[in-house]
């Protein structure tokens, strides 16, 4: 299988720009001067000949109506989407029946899988109950108030006292900065409204997430990031320490770098830090060794709050309950998502510590209410599903049994590490990306027209299995429900593809020479 010409041609350019700069030490000046990951959220695993993804009846959908998010307007044009029609555990259907095991759980959230009674029942017992009602102006319903009460609970790594919810991590996480601006506003401290991100992080798609994101993908043509949005290093050891230095050196490093971009920009213009636990979409890469311990003493030595980003690892993802957990880190505030309701219906919340919360408690009896919020803001029955699947974590202690099946997970794909088409395999708990590279370097990508991850994705897929396909990195957040024989199948699909792969860039190598 050749992928087509059609995305070779809008991605070359992009990719031997980044190339050329992977290895660059700046990684402020990467995010500026390079357009990293363009390809990574063009290109995906569903790069199967068409006549495969037609329908039965002969009635596929190419050429649909619908504007996909990312995805290139070819891809709507040219080819049939994969339908995806049931779930079922940890696999779904698409609308030919062939049955795949999903190792991304949807988009990082079906935690519980994708038949879970419980779920299904909470929604519709609160459907015909009660299934809509708004929480403006003191009015509300019972599901919000106990699923914030819930949230406070279950977050032990520092108190929290209020929730404001949402319907999405990018709404979390754009509500982040507004709560930050009020707060500072409060304070008397105007100018300090500056936020620091990461470079390859990811905090979502609106206006201000994708600003707070680290992947150029999102900013091209969209006039992102907004100004008051600075990025710092990539924290990613394996492609940015130096030589000789250590995981301990390289953290040390990296929160040097931030210190100094504070102090050039002003402590007092530099409101707040975000990041997340274990970054995702960028390429899952857990910190090095001592890197937030590093990071909040310096933006703690300058008054600077720490948001942290559990859209993606909250619920168990790593083994803890939360990232921050993990890690030790004392968020200001904290964005989840995702696994709140197993992805079943959206919903997001902001968790706010008592320092925050009353500065803007006290700011909104100013001014005469707190002039935030959306019409479907705590919606009941999405409260009421992660109500219920919260309580499915504690009853089955879902953190354990992550704990219990990520090493057969964890060690199972990294015995391939040796392969000479992986430069590494990185992770932790149920989440871990494989890097394709020559010569097991970081400096050494594969040649872009040679979609060696998204080769590898589509021989996956043949083989019945979907993955995340973001340039040469693969992507797998398997449901935390998932059994030991899935773990298997998945470690025997994934060598099936990976040999196929090595085939593949022999054949490459061959060719050029």
């Amino acid at each position: 299988m050749v992928i087509t010409r059609l995305l070779l041609a809008s991605l070359n350019s992009q990719l031997t720009s980044y190339a050329r700069h992977a290895s660059s030490k700046s990684c402020q000046e990467h995010l500026i001067q390079v357009p990293i990951l363009t390809r990574l959220y063009s290109s995906g695993a569903s790069l199967q000949k068409e006549e495969s993804t037609e329908s039965k009846d002969g009635q596929g959908f190419k050429g649909h109506d619908m504007l996909a998010p990312f995805t290139p307007g070819w891809q709507s044009t040219d080819l049939h989407p994969l339908v995806i029609e049931k779930s079922e555990g940890s696999y779904v259907y698409d609308i030919n029946g062939k049955k795949y095991l999903d190792s991304l759980a949807g988009l990082w959230c079906t935690a519980l899988g994708g038949n879970e009674p419980r779920l299904v029942n909470a929604a519709v017992a609160q459907l015909n109950t009660l299934p809509f009602y708004h929480s403006f102006w003191n009015r509300t319903t019972k599901p919000s108030l106990d699923l914030a009460k819930e949230l406070v609970e279950t977050f032990t790594a520092r108190k929290m006292a209020r929730v404001f919810f949402t319907n999405s991590g990018s709404e979390a996480n754009d509500t982040q900065v507004k709560l930050v601006w009020y707060y500072n506003n409060a304070l008397g401290r105007p100018e300090k409204k500056k936020f620091i991100a990461r470079a390859k992080s990811y905090h979502g798609s609106t206006l201000i997430s994708a600003s707070l994101s680290g992947l150029p993908a999102l900013h091209q043509k969209f006039d992102l990031p907004a100004p008051f949005v600075l990025h710092t290093d990539c924290p990613h050891y394996w492609r940015y320490h130096l030589p000789g230095e250590t995981e301990e050196e390289f953290s040390s490093r990296l929160a040097n770098n931030l210190e100094k971009l504070i102090l050039k920009e002003g402590p007092e213009k530099i409101a707040a830090f975000i990041a997340e636990p274990v970054m995702g979409a960028g390429g899952v890469i857990p910190p090095p060794a001592t890197y937030f311990e590093k990071v909040q003493a310096v933006v703690k030595k300058y008054d600077i709050l720490f948001i942290a980003d559990e859209v993606i690892c909250a619920f168990g993802r790593l083994g803890t309950m939360y990232g921050c957990d993990k890690y030790n880190i004392k968020p200001d505030l904290v964005s989840v998502a995702k696994a709140l309701s197993s992805g079943y219906l959206p919903i997001g919340a902001v968790m706010v510590s008592p320092e925050v919360s009353d500065v803007i408690h006290s700011q909104s009896n100013k001014l005469g209410t707190f002039s935030h919020g959306f019409t479907y803001s705590g919606h009941p029955v999405s409260c009421a599903v992660a109500i219920e699947a919260l309580k499915i974590y504690k009853e089955r202690n879902i953190v354990e049994q992550v704990n219990r099946i990520a090493p057969r997970f964890q060690d199972g794909l990294k015995a391939f590490s040796d392969s000479p088409v992986i430069g590494e395999i990185r992770g932790t708990g149920l989440i871990l990306s494989t890097e394709f590279t020559d010569n097991k370097s970081p400096n050494d990508p594969f040649p872009p027209e040679w979609g060696i991850g998204a080769y590898f994705g589509a021989q996956c897929e043949k083989r019945g299995m979907l993955v995340r396909v973001a340039g040469d990195n693969i992507m797998m957040s398997p449901p935390f429900i998932i059994t030991p024989e899935e773990v298997d199948e998945l470690i025997r699909i994934y060598g099936e593809a990976l040999k196929a792969t090595e085939e593949r860039v022999k054949e490459l190598k061959s060719q050029k020479k």
